[in-house]
């Protein structure tokens, strides 16, 4: 199985996930971090749409739980909802691919929001102090990223 010309896919996909990890658990200052985009959940988004064979819920899980551990969040937490956002980005891949990207950057500020409110329910119901209006802040910064993001992968998954 190939990826538009990429010899090993899946070692793309898992190399550039990886990438998302470490750009996602950088330490940064508290203003900064609000305004951070959540990279790794872009780039599930972005393979379990653009590639749903290769990209698939087993790299959302499996890096939800690298960040519930380097966050110290409940284990679990980042990875059910990461694995929402991988199923209904495969689910609904088809439709998606077919838009045009200013549509896709609306979907995708709808699937971060869902991504988000997964962690805040998970937060509420396990007793933690649920952060206000600085949860939902990721949602602007990564709607602003999607187009960069699929220009970046899209590019370098595709044929020369």
């Amino acid at each position: 199985m190939t990826l538009d010309g990429v010899r090993n896919p899946r070692l793309f996909v898992w190399t550039s996930s990886l990438a998302a990890l470490m750009l996602q658990s950088l330490p940064l200052s508290k203003m900064l971090s609000i305004l951070w985009p959540q990279f790794f959940v872009l780039c599930v988004l972005y393979w379990s749409t653009m590639a749903p064979r290769v990209g698939d819920i087993l790299i959302a899980f499996l890096g939800g739980l690298v960040l519930d551990v380097l966050q110290g969040t409940q284990l679990g937490q980042h990875a059910l909802a990461l694995s929402l956002v991988a199923y209904l980005a495969i689910r609904f891949h088809l439709m998606t691919r077919a838009k045009p990207l200013f549509e896709q950057t609306l979907l995708v500020v709808l699937i971060l929001a869902i991504y988000e409110g997964v962690l805040w329910a998970i937060d509420g119901w396990s007793g933690l102090q649920a952060r206000n209006w600085e949860r939902w802040m990721h949602i602007i910064p990564g709607a602003i990223c999607w187009p960069l993001i699929v220009g970046l992968l899209g590019r370098l998954h595709a044929p020369r």
